[in-house]
């Protein structure tokens, strides 16, 4: 057992706050890696101030980050797929029972039992498992991830979170060239949906409520830009979309969305509104379209989104922080102040 600095809330009311917590030593299929980036994604905040106490109730204390670059300092000795100093990736999964029908098909992320970064029991240390925001991590191969090396790494960390929760429902449905494709609300996971629909070949439509943000929605990869809140505009692409993925956490009329849907059509959400959403029938039996949800992708999934990226050199627009300014970072993303997602460069806490 190795003791490491992590950042870590005490409570639900606590600041993030300097640490020392225990990892395990690597055991014959684990991956050490010493952690050099990690993205701040909003369920990080979510879990450190217990809002989601009804359906994942936060262990304390706890260390969130489930956007992971590092280089692999230690391997155990049945290891195959990495070496040290190799880079490497964790996202939010760190183990399954692999023998599940979702673990079989390769869409662990529906495990029954899978073990997430943070916020699950850690069975060899008890207790909750520890994220990102530390020094080390130790991870079973199987859920460790490559990183092609043209990537800038601190670009790279979001897309094990909000990567992937656009791309797999992308690949889903399938976009591909000649496909029209919407994707409301340009933030931190809509603004990945754009990059990834623009290089699947798509027709990409952006659907906000900010006329501000149109010259970056054209810039990420967006052939039009809607004002979602000009009727007019709206009622120009009505039943012409083949997929529209949903990025919105807060409560919006999705009906107007799904009236957009060509026959067919699918609209994915990938935002989770605290309300329930009002969802009129007529508007889906009318045209057989359908509404879906999507969390992230397997771990497979995930290693080809990464390769992906790599080949078309796809990454997040990011503002790298020292951990030391975590909690000033989680307050303005509540504010949606930052383009588009935060990653803490790790050497910071190195240098505490």
């Amino acid at each position: 057992m190795n003791n490491v600095k992590a950042y870590s809330a005490a409570s639900a009311k606590s600041p993030l706050a300097p640490t020392t917590i225990a990892r395990r030593d690597p055991a014959e299929h684990d991956v050490q890696i010493e952690i050099l980036f990690c993205g701040i994604c909003h369920s990080d905040l979510h879990y450190a101030r217990n809002e989601w106490s009804d359906v994942m109730p936060t262990i304390y204390p706890c260390v969130p980050g489930h956007e992971i670059i590092g280089r692999v300092t230690k391997v155990g000795y049945a290891v195959t797929k990495f070496k040290p100093g190799d880079l490497a990736a964790v996202g939010c999964l760190v183990d399954s029972d692999g023998t599940c029908p979702q673990c079989e098909a390769g869409l662990e992320q529906f495990c029954p039992n899978m073990v997430l970064t943070f916020g699950s029991q850690d069975k060899q240390l008890g207790g909750g498992t520890l994220g990102g925001y530390s020094d080390t991590i130790v991870v079973d191969e199987h859920f460790v991830l490559r990183v092609p090396s043209n990537l800038d790494l601190a670009a790279a960390a979001p897309l094990l979170c909000a990567g992937i929760t656009t791309y797999s429902p992308l690949r889903h449905w399938g976009v591909t060239k000649g496909k029209k494709v919407g994707i409301v609300g340009l933030g931190g996971l809509g603004h990945m949906g754009v990059k990834f629909a623009h290089a699947f070949g798509a027709h990409t439509v952006v659907f906000t409520t900010s006329p501000s943000k149109k010259e970056d929605a054209l810039r990420l990869g967006a052939d039009e830009v809607v004002i979602s809140r000009n009727a007019d505009e709206m009622a120009k692409h009505v039943g012409s979309f083949d997929f529209i993925l949903d990025a919105v956490s807060a409560d919006h009329d999705i009906n107007a969305y799904i009236n957009l849907l060509r026959i067919d059509g699918n609209l994915t959400l990938v935002g989770a509104p605290d309300k329930p959403l009002s969802i009129p029938a007529f508007g889906l039996i009318f045209g057989r379209r359908s509404l879906s949800g999507s969390p992230i992708g397997g771990i497979a999934e995930t290693q080809e989104m990464l390769d992906f990226c790599g080949e078309h050199n796809i990454t997040a627009d990011v503002e790298v922080i020292p951990i030391q300014k975590v909690n000033e970072a989680y307050e303005r993303l509540l504010k949606s102040d930052v383009k588009y997602r935060f990653t803490i460069d790790m050497a910071s806490l190195r240098s505490e």
